[in-house]
């Protein structure tokens, strides 16, 4: 069984010649007000994203010791608190993913979460979502993975902190279990990411090991890793976003705001343009030049009519509407028809 090379995620195409699906991860930024969220949706939309994505997660789906804690460095401060009130606080349930679905749908942009569990799997389903996401922490969860193979929705899998075999058995589960629409995101799971634990490599290598769609988490400051992923393949990028750098959470400091993440769009968009096509031959800017710009063979002096051409009766001069240097052989011991002045074009028909 081969994996899917063209998906569609609600209105928009994925694949194979299509753009580069960009996606805006509010992840728990909205710290569990719903209005917050909603505020988000949009400014991502202004934005120009494709999609925006949530965590639907159960809490004690993945912490039930209390005394675990969270540590964080802002602005140069450390802060520390439960994980469980963490993650809890910010809890969606089936009822608000229904309406941040809406919200989306009304803003032109794709709904899609992070389940923790089929129940999970299963509000995302009833809320309409095109596609669900499996993030790097569950990766090895493969009974889940399983699960979204069986929805039949594109499943997006995210690869921070694995090696190779753990994406091997969750590859593997998907595949088992019958899913065909497998998008695979190199990650990075530090955040922010330092430059040199990008790794922007490991891409084509994914898209070579696995023959499934690629893209790219992106963790970083700013937009280069952006653009040079898609540069490497990646047909998906996700990016951590937030209105206002300075609301309470871990995630909020290092995510991109409304306008950090317009330039991220734009930048991806500015590349797919110049990236083009390997089809040969002058563009269509080129065209005009190549008359402009290159040499026609002339006269390089008088000429009269009869006179039998040597190479120093020719010269190479702008336009390059006449005929081109590479066939001057085609002059050379010929006699000319009728006289030339100097700089006049030569053309094949104006000798015997």
């Amino acid at each position: 069984m081969t994996f899917s090379r063209n998906l569609t995620l609600g209105a928009r195409a994925l694949g194979d010649g299509a753009p580069c699906f960009v996606a805006a991860e509010i992840g728990i930024n909205h710290n569990g007000d719903l209005s917050l969220a909603r505020e988000m949706i949009f400014a991502a939309a202004r934005a120009g994203v494709d999609g925006v994505k949530f965590q639907n997660y159960r809490t004690e789906d993945f912490i039930t010791d209390r005394s675990l804690m969270y540590r964080y460095e802002r602005d140069g401060v450390m802060h520390e608190i439960s994980q469980f009130d963490l993650f809890k606080q910010s809890e969606l349930d089936a009822a608000a993913l229904m309406q941040l679905s809406a919200w989306c749908a009304e803003a032109g942009v794709t709904f899609f979460s992070t389940p923790t569990g089929p129940e999970g799997l299963q509000d995302l389903v009833r809320a309409g979502a095109p596609l669900v996401k499996n993030g790097s922490d569950y990766l090895t969860h493969v009974a889940l993975i399983a699960e979204m193979a069986r929805s039949g929705l594109p499943t997006v899998l995210s690869t921070g902190m694995a090696v190779s075999e753990e994406i091997d058995d969750a590859v593997r589960a998907y595949r088992e279990a019958g899913g065909t629409k497998l998008v695979l995101l190199h990650c990075t799971s530090a955040y922010p990411t330092p430059d040199d634990e990008v790794n922007l490599a490991r891409i084509p290598a994914l898209a070579e090991r696995y023959g499934c769609l690629i893209g790219f988490s992106d963790h970083t400051w700013g937009v280069q890793a952006a653009v040079g992923a898609v540069a490497l393949g990646a047909m998906f990028i996700e990016k951590h976003f937030t209105t206002d750098k300075n609301l309470p959470g871990p995630d909020q400091h290092f995510s991109s705001d409304e306008a950090e993440l317009r330039e991220l769009v734009e930048s991806v968009r500015r590349f797919e343009k110049q990236r083009g096509s390997v089809a040969g031959g002058p563009t269509k800017a080129e065209a005009e030049g190549r008359v402009q710009f290159r040499l026609s063979c002339v006269a390089a002096h008088d000429l009269p009519a009869g006179h039998v051409l040597a190479e120093s009766d020719i010269a190479f001069r702008r336009p390059g509407d006449g005929l081109p240097p590479r066939d001057v052989h085609t002059l050379i011991g010929h006699r000319l028809r009728t006289a030339k002045p100097r700089g006049a074009r030569l053309q094949r028909g104006d000798v015997e």
